[in-house]
């Protein structure tokens, strides 16, 4: 049966009047989109929270409780961690076998249950409560010392059964006992906050790493690794098991590689987690990596160009065919860049399709098809497909080989536009690879429009920043004179809690846009080199990856380290 609306509940109940809902929903649609009706109709004073719980009850038909009076369990408490108490709005109520009852203040929130019952392992039960009971009991219960990942290893250490369990069977592999040890609560708990914690500094990685006399955990936020407290090394197998069991992948195999993705929502957003199991001489290295597809803020303006690379960007991808290429290292922002310029593409009259490994974002409007290569579905086959599809713009992933290449080249001389991305070190040396790759210059030039480059540097933490001196090793290595950088302030992060004592929050692009035009054509003809080709596009305005950092310090965003480490290679 198809779930009734609330406001239509409402009205049912008789405790709204036909007209006082359609006010609420008015209200909604102008002024609340992102707001739920009844939160809406508890602001206006035409409910009472009793009122609220009992029509959720009867809409999501579910019991309702109220927690006033109410003691519960520690036994059951320990089921759910702070964390995902505040994060979820849910209290733990009872625990029969296999079965967890929730007290929920957001019950129209179905993703909570599928979670909830992906991350602990067991059945998910629901009842409905007021808002403000549930963060009554949530304050009540677990305003004690909050679990942390610390915390939570300090007890797996003392854990007796635990040491039992990994100790038993004399190293023979038992496939029951590995499912047991993977499905115990304090494995479980352990994953879970570092799952959640990853996803909420936005992660981009999460390693579990086995080594002779440790097992280590580290994640990559900012694209820099940082270790967090190590798990006891007797634990790695069992968590490793648990991550192999999320992603579905076979718990026997422990001799060849495995990919798995762990689907999740995390906060009402879906994320995928990206699942390579590797084996190593002391277990498996396990790599997670977090794909948040619901990226919403998805423009050119928040990309992070200046303002005259942002109205060259823009007057290239207005082009009707021809290849823009994004090139950079692995988790540079070139995918963000490329869908940044999709959506601004992405209007009813024009076909967009991309091809990608993986899919990252999820964008309402565009064709998206993933690559499987075990199935024979690459890039090329793909790209050759896509053509039959009557499409106006292309995006291709990633252009590995020549086939790839060719089939681009032909896309874009058929009418179309084609984006798509290289791993180089700058603009000019794009054009040398393409060559290499044996894509012959006379259709370099017939194709190709403009190639962007781009790094990301990580931002100073504006609550600790402070003035810093360079040194003269660091002006040499950046290629700036004390002359040039005397009375410009250069600043560092010093380093605080709200950046985990790393003195940066976040990161922005740095830019390098060279726009191909008759005489950079002219020079690939001729098979001008790499140095020829930067300064001929310097000479029509084209600012480098180091002038654009250079910039940025003087700007006092980044830092000197950060600027000679991430273009070092394009001085």
């Amino acid at each position: 049966m198809a779930m009734k609306r609330l406001a239509q509940v409402l009205v049912e109940l008789k405790m709204l009047k036909p007209e006082q809902a359609k006010a609420v929903l008015e209200e909604q649609k102008r002024n609340r989109k992102d707001e739920l009706m009844g939160k809406i109709a508890l602001d206006m004073n035409l409910l009472t929270e009793e009122q609220l719980v009992e029509a959720l009850g009867v809409q999501m038909n579910m019991p309702t409780i109220s927690l006033q009076g109410v003691q519960l369990p520690q036994k059951v408490l320990d089921k759910i961690t702070p964390q995902m108490a505040q994060m979820y709005r849910i209290v733990p109520l009872k625990f029969d076998e296999d079965t967890l009852t929730i007290a929920m203040a957001d019950p129209q929130n179905l993703a909570v249950r599928d979670e909830l019952r992906t991350l602990l392992g067991y059945n998910i039960r629901g009842v409905v409560a007021s808002e403000r009971d549930v963060l009554a009991a949530i304050e009540r219960y677990y305003n004690e010392e909050a679990d942390s990942v610390e915390k939570i290893v300090r007890e797996m250490e003392s854990d007796a059964d635990l040491k039992k369990a990994m100790s038993e069977g004399g190293g023979a592999f038992d496939l029951t006992k590995a499912e047991e040890l993977a499905d115990s609560a304090p494995v479980r708990k352990l994953l879970n906050m570092v799952l959640l914690l990853a996803i909420k500094d936005h992660a981009s990685d999460i390693h579990f790493e086995p080594f002779e006399d440790e097992f280590r955990i580290r994640i990559k936020a900012d694209g820099v690794l940082y270790e967090i407290v190590p798990p006891p090394k007797h634990l790695a197998f069992a968590i490793t098991t648990r991550i192999k069991v999320m992603a579905n992948l076979d718990i026997a195999e422990r001799r060849l590689p495995q990919d798995g993705r762990i689907e999740l929502t995390v906060g009402g957003h879906p994320v995928d987690l990206r699942v390579s199991v590797l084996p190593t001489m002391f277990g498996e290295s396990c790599v997670l990596r977090v794909l948040d597809r619901t990226v919403t803020a998805l423009s050119l303006e928040s990309v992070g160009m200046d303002g005259p690379t942002l109205k060259a960007f823009r007057g290239v991808i207005d082009k009707p065919n021809g290849i823009i290429l994004v090139t950079g290292p692995t988790g540079s922002g070139k995918t963000t860049t490329l869908y940044s310029a999709l959506s601004a593409l992405n209007t009813i009259d024009d076909k967009l399709i991309t091809t990608e490994d993986p899919v990252e974002y999820d964008i309402d409007g565009i064709v998206q098809c993933p690559i499987d290569a075990s199935i024979g579905v690459t890039f090329a086959s793909c790209l050759r497909a896509i053509l039959r599809q009557d499409p106006d713009r292309i995006l291709v992933g990633e252009i590995r080989d020549q086939e790839t290449a060719e089939i681009a080249v032909q896309a874009s001389l058929t009418g179309h536009l084609v984006f798509s991305t290289l791993h180089t070190n700058d603009a000019p040396s794009t054009v040398t690879r393409l060559r290499d790759m044996g894509v012959p210059p006379f259709l370099i030039t017939a194709t190709v429009e403009a190639i962007l480059a781009q790094r990301l540097v990580r931002r100073i933490c504006t609550n600790c920043k402070e003035e810093a001196k360079p040194t003269e090793e660091q002006l040499l290595d950046l290629g700036v004179s004390e002359k040039d950088a005397a009375g410009k302030k250069i600043y560092r992060g010093r380093g605080c809690d709200k950046c985990n004592n790393t003195g940066f929050k976040g990161r922005f692009g740095l830019f390098e846009l060279m726009v191909v035009n008759d005489e950079i054509r002219d020079m690939i003809m001729r098979n001008a080199s790499r140095d020829e080709l930067r300064d001929t596009a310097r000479g029509y305005g084209m600012v480098t990856l180091r002038d654009a950092g250079i910039k940025a310090l003087f700007e006092g965003v980044t830092t000197m380290d950060e600027v000679i480490r991430e273009t070092i290679l394009d001085a």
